[in-house]
């Protein structure tokens, strides 16, 4: 069955003598026994609910997993993977991280007795250099959330089991339409499913996908202790989203692609980050462990006035620290999703100040590049009569 029938071809109600077409809200916060003795399938929703049963075997089929779990946001989804690590153990991460994994990693990770180490996200040798027998996780992101590095996720997992070590992949730039990490080797897959898998903006919700039934047992220990599960609700909402995941990204690639384009033939754009440009240096990487460039776009226009003029001018991208919705959005990282990372490691990991990222909607691109159009005029103006504004570009 192709990808896009599976998205919409599913029992949504298993059971269910009604049959019905989509799955029910199950919003119960407990469920009836029949003795005292003896528990059904469900008893509490925080340890299973019916309506988020039937999303995490979704999640799972469509990352080829064995098993899923949703989570109440994708940071527990991240909070929970790193218990995969404990005491003593040592996570190595890619250095090029979203702010909140790397705040997580580096404040709550080493208060519980783990050693982090980071690696040149592309370079898998940086990841052996840095490995030692007490690795127990490595955690990545491809693309890298905002500079668009690609790891080689198959080279990475072959390491990391020689090394007896667990891989986890941040999808979220990408959803399984476009990537499937653990075809490549990983042993987690993680999604911030507020992003793309929901692409509406209006749920706040995380997945975890394995096909190890030993990392399932210890996932679903902890995210039934810690009461981390999504709701139903959500759980119903983050299912109907799904359901068209397909035609919504696949309409917002293409518009990025001729975005994409247009930035980086522009004279006020300095550089642009994008998989899909031939100019970008792992684009066949990319290439040949996915299926599509995705649809956010990453750009530098030389100072960090010019990028604030630029953002502050657009009509159509809303200014928002997330990315993947059907409407497009524009962001800073450097002061948003990434102003967590101290200005001092921003640097260091040559993380540019004046970066803008975009997330490409499925507006009408002729709008969308005549919107991009007249704020590069106002940034470029506004630039020329501005003293005093350094260079941020490296």
């Amino acid at each position: 069955m192709k990808f896009a029938t599976r998205l919409v071809q599913y029992d949504p109600c298993p059971g269910d003598p009604y049959r019905p077409v989509a799955t029910p809200i199950y919003q119960t916060a407990t469920f009836e026994q029949e003795s005292a003795l003896e528990f059904g399938r469900y008893d509490y929703s925080r340890s299973g609910n019916p309506t988020r049963t039937v999303l995490e075997d979704q999640l799972a089929r469509l990352e080829d997993g064995s098993q899923a779990f949703a989570f109440a946001s994708g940071m527990a989804a991240v909070s929970t993977v790193l218990k995969l690590a404990g005491p003593g153990d040592e996570v190595v991460a890619g250095h090029d991280l979203y702010g909140g994994t790397y705040r997580l990693l580096s404040r709550l990770a080493e208060r519980n007795g783990m050693v982090v180490r980071y690696a040149r996200s592309a370079a898998v040798d940086s990841f052996r250099e840095v490995m030692s027998p007490r690795t127990r996780l490595i955690f990545v992101e491809s693309p890298t959330n905002p500079l668009m590095d690609i790891v080689d996720i198959r080279a990475l997992a072959t390491l990391a089991h020689e090394r007896d070590a667990i891989l986890c992949v941040d999808n979220s730039l990408m959803s399984p339409v476009l990537q499937r990490p653990l075809e490549l080797g990983a042993d987690v897959v993680v999604h911030s499913a507020t992003k793309f898998l929901s692409g509406h903006s209006d749920v706040t919700a995380g997945a975890l996908v394995v096909h190890s039934r030993e990392l399932a047992d210890q996932i679903y220990f902890w995210q039934n202790a810690e009461g981390t599960a999504l709701g139903p609700f959500d759980s119903y909402l983050l299912l109907r989203g799904l359901k068209t995941l397909d035609v919504r990204l696949k309409r917002q690639q293409k518009n990025a692609a001729r975005l994409a384009r247009y930035l980086s033939r522009h004279p006020d754009v300095r550089r642009v980050y994008y998989p899909g440009l031939g100019e970008h240096g792992a684009g066949k990487l990319h290439a040949a462990q996915s299926r599509g460039p995705g649809s956010i776009i990453c750009f530098e226009t030389g100072s960090i006035t010019s990028s604030q003029k630029f953002v502050e001018s657009l009509n159509l991208f809303a200014i928002t620290v997330s990315f993947g919705s059907i409407n497009s959005s524009v962001s800073l990282p450097s002061r948003m999703s990434h102003a967590s990372i101290p200005a001092v490691v921003r640097a260091s990991r040559r993380l540019p100040e004046d970066l803008v990222r975009l997330s490409v909607g499925i507006e009408a691109v002729a709008d969308l590049r005549e919107d991009i159009a007249q704020a590069l005029r106002k940034a470029s103006g506004f630039a020329a009569v501005t003293s005093g504004d350094s260079d941020l570009s490296t």
